[in-house]
């Protein structure tokens, strides 16, 4: 993909391919480098060696794989007991394909083998890291590379000191591993069968993995700008950009207020577990359910208020050009803005004493409208295809836990209320499909199926309309 043909046979061949590889737009490249590290991960978790019943069904493979390449962590097979340690090292493999994105892993590769790189991937992987056009990108695709594989050995050695008095030394390692590249990732993938409800009191697991998560989902661009000016050798301190502070205020504020609603509609919290386990597990609740999956409460046992409030956070989700999905942090923050702007009569959108530009603006508003319309309409033919309790009897208790699945497929979120197992394989088809859309993203989504769209469109005379 990066590099000129070989000789042989095959050579023209190959030389068509890289052509049309240059011709395709970036969204096509990133669609097409998902979908080829799920069909890798389908052929290698259908392999024997990779299940303890030596071989699963093709659909669950499918879900198994494209869940852990878009980092989402719904399951339908149990990651620790029905996977060998080789299909599990599998499923590590396509998160952190996932987690970092296919095409960052192969510009920065064959940049360092000093083999060429197409424009039009690096201009693929300047759309996911860069909110402006920028000279440095290998600078950023280095210094993501370095973080990842810093936080990621930090939090295993944390996590390794945790478990090797309870574990083989090798099993804790692997552990360490497993949970630090999935919560760094925002996977959610845990190779215990309740996530970590078991350890809920622990402060070092809640720490660790709560920081992780935060890390991976606060977008790699403001923590290379943060990096930045903490070991920038300049006296003069430059302002953090709005993305930056978009970033930091949108999610300090949602983690805040998750944990104090889910406190306020989970009073048995602290009454069980008393004041600091009880504020714990909210807090790392509210973290986790931005896109992580994790979870040390029983989902499926919180009340209607709790699950309202984990659904509006997985559906915003983490932020852009982060390992998280959703609709993310900053298109919040541009909506906040905008109803401010408009409550008060002002024309002009502003945001940390800056005004927006009319464009993000407008694309903040359509990506909220399109993402509730995909979310909708995948959540109706959920219903459709759902079965129920199979006595012919509608079983309405199902509607809350399919829309809670849904929106969890979406984010990229992973948490569950049980629904997702029981799926036929339609229903499974649905939730693959929005994962993959909630991964490649909502803007790469809606150019891949319309196309280029002309800036300047058609004008027609004009005539108002009612509204409200």
């Amino acid at each position: 993909m990066a590099f000129g043909p070989c000789p042989g046979h095959g050579a023209p061949m190959f030389k068509r391919i890289l052509q049309r590889l240059n011709r395709l737009h970036p969204a096509f490249l990133m669609l097409f480098s998902y979908l080829a590290a799920i069909g890798i991960g389908i052929a290698l978790l259908m392999l024997p060696a990779a299940t303890v019943t030596h071989g699963i069904p093709f659909i669950d493979a499918l879900f198994t794989a494209t869940s852990a390449v878009c980092v989402t962590g719904l399951i339908v097979l149990d990651t620790a007991g029905d996977f060998t340690r080789f299909g599990q090292t599998v499923i590590l493999g396509l998160i952190q394909l996932g987690g970092l994105g296919i095409m960052t892993l192969s510009v920065m590769f064959f940049h360092l083998i000093g083999l060429r790189v197409l424009f039009q991937h690096r201009m693929a992987v300047q759309e996911i890291f860069s909110h402006t056009p920028r000279k440095d990108i290998y600078t950023l695709l280095k210094s993501i590379l370095v973080f990842t594989a810093a936080v990621e050995c930090c939090g295993t050695l944390l996590l390794f000191f945790h478990w090797w008095k309870t574990y083989p030394l090798g099993k804790a390692l692997f552990l360490g591993l497993f949970h630090a590249v999935s919560a760094f990732c925002n996977a959610g993938f845990s190779l215990f069968s309740t996530s970590f409800i078991m350890e809920r009191t622990s402060i070092v697991l809640n720490l660790t993995v709560g920081s992780l998560i935060v890390l991976g989902g606060l977008g790699f661009p403001v923590v290379f700008e943060i990096y930045s000016k903490i070991v920038s050798k300049k006296g003069k301190i430059r302002r953090f950009s709005i993305q930056t502070k978009a970033v930091l205020w949108t999610s300090g504020v949602l983690i805040v207020l998750g944990a104090v609603m889910l406190i306020l509609a989970e009073r048995r919290l602290l009454q069980e577990q008393g004041p600091f386990d009880g504020w714990m597990a909210a807090l790392f609740q509210s973290v986790t359910c931005r896109t992580a999956g994790f979870n040390t409460v029983d989902i499926a046992g919180l009340n209607n208020a709790s699950l309202a409030m984990m659904m509006f956070l997985m559906f915003f989700g983490a932020s852009p050009g982060s390992c998280g999905g959703g609709v993310k942090t900053t298109t919040l923050a541009v909506l906040a803005a905008f109803s401010k702007s408009r409550l008060k009569g002002w024309r002009r959108v502003s945001l940390f004493k800056k005004t927006l530009p009319e464009d993000t603006t407008t694309k903040a508003l359509s990506m909220v409208l399109l993402s509730i319309g995909i979310v909708a309409a995948a959540f109706f033919l959920l219903l459709l295809t759902d079965m129920g309790n199979g006595t012919g009897t509608p079983d309405h208790s199902r509607f809350l836990r399919l829309l809670f699945e849904t929106i969890s497929a979406f984010g990229t979120v992973g948490l569950s209320m049980g629904a997702t197992s029981a799926l036929n394989p339609l229903g499974k088809l649905i939730i693959i499909a929005v994962m993959v859309i909630g991964r490649v993203g909502v803007p790469t989504f809606a150019y891949i199926i319309t196309g280029p769209v002309s800036k300047k469109g058609l004008e027609y005379a004009q005539e108002n309309l009612m509204i409200g």
